[in-house]
């Protein structure tokens, strides 16, 4: 015979509130085992309380009901294991993301940043892969893995060969309005041909030269801000910045190593040359 319980027994029993509880109805996560039609109370059988403490467990590690829902629902071992995998490889990006969070902020509490040597030059136009697209801020890491995925196979289908590393091109109104257009580009051989591009996202475009105050930034893209930081403290001091998109290139990147520690992007700041600069 069935042993029920009232919500509150219930709820005692799983630490899962009297809220949830309900919340969880309404979702269609946790189903009560019945509920009187004339007084509308909901009552469990004991042989949900396994599953109500399953449920606290997954809520406790933040997977979305969403995904709760399918967990509970599947009746597939392996497909159920793969969504709680795919919760758990989350759950690690988001703790790799606060520790470098945490390790940028211990840094700035020690004291003023070291600044990074700053290079004056002068980078000529060149021919490039290009793939330009409106992007909000949120989605730029995202965006640009996959951008950069799509020019190194057009690289590949076209037969061409890089002439220089993974660049990409950030207007101002990005960093003020937090969406705009980014261009991502990989330079190639001169004498390329538009018509060995394959149709799609990539085209090919000349970057166009530019008089840069450069800067490396050494490591992960977490505190990329602070060599921006230092190098438009240099270039605001000299009085020689002028209006144009900021350039990255990707020494060292992702395509090269994991490890983010020895990463290496250079920030190219659009300025106008002088004699005294």
């Amino acid at each position: 015979m069935a042993t029920r319980l009232t919500i509150g027994e219930f709820s005692r029993m799983t630490h899962l509130s009297v809220k949830a509880l309900r919340h969880y109805q309404d979702v269609g996560v946790l189903e009560p085992a019945d509920i009187n039609r004339f007084t509308g109370y909901r009552s469990y059988d004991a042989s949900q309380v396994a599953q109500a403490q399953v449920i606290r467990r997954l809520r406790d590690l933040g997977m979305p009901l969403d995904s709760v829902r399918t967990v509970l629902a599947s009746s597939d071992i392996e497909a159920r294991n793969r969504e709680i995998a795919a919760h758990l490889e989350r759950m690690e990006r988001q703790l790799e993301e606060t520790q470098a969070a945490v390790a940028s902020l211990r840094a700035l509490l020690e004291g003023p940043a070291r600044r990074p040597a700053v290079e004056l030059r002068a980078i000529p136009a060149v021919t490039a892969l290009a793939v330009s697209e409106v992007v909000d801020a949120a989605d730029l890491m995202a965006w640009g893995a996959g951008a950069f995925g799509v020019l190194g196979d057009a690289l590949a289908a076209a037969g061409l060969a890089a002439a220089g590393p993974f660049g990409a091109l950030f207007p101002g109104d990005f960093f003020e309005l937090e969406r705009s257009e980014i261009t991502v580009f990989l330079p190639v051989a001169d004498g390329a041909s538009a018509a060995r591009v394959p149709a799609g996202r990539v085209c090919l475009r000349v970057i166009p030269a530019v008089e840069a105050a450069v800067a490396v930034h050494e490591g992960a893209a977490d505190d990329i801000d602070r060599t921006y930081g230092a190098l438009g403290t240099a270039v605001a001091e000299r009085a020689i910045g002028v209006d144009g998109p900021i350039r990255e290139y990707y020494l060292v990147s992702f395509a090269d190593t994991d490890d983010e520690r020895l990463h290496r992007t250079e920030v190219c700041w659009p300025v106008f040359l002088t004699g005294g600069a």
